[in-house]
């Protein structure tokens, strides 16, 4: 499988969800999930993400219109890591989240 950058941001709203539960788990490269919540009732557009069964955060409001349309639509084509951790940082930019594209090998053609 490939993987095509798509977006990379800071998780908005970490300090507000359970980010504190997990801190210690989330490394470089870790797996996280997004979902769509249509029902947000601050942010039709709202994006969240999650480690496991752990809300996160959601990705900006300014990164996130594409990401829940495509969600929405039952889309499951983007691939969301850890891309770095910095527990020096104040709360909004402790963990950083790149969003790759996951696209099938096309096969070699003779």
């Amino acid at each position: 499988m490939e993987r095509i950058h798509y977006k990379n941001f800071s998780v908005a709203g970490f300090s507000y969800y359970e980010g504190v539960l997990v801190f210690n788990k989330l490394k470089i490269g870790t797996k996280l999930t997004l979902r769509a919540e249509p029902d947000n009732k601050y942010d039709p557009l709202a994006v969240a993400i999650y480690y496991k069964r752990h809300k996160l955060g959601f990705v900006p409001r300014n990164s996130n219109y594409s990401l829940a349309k495509l969600l929405g639509a039952g889309h499951r084509i983007f691939e969301t890591r850890v891309q770095y951790v910095d527990q020096t940082a104040s709360p909004e930019d402790q963990l950083g989240v790149v969003v790759f594209i996951k696209s099938e090998e096309k096969p070699e053609q003779a």
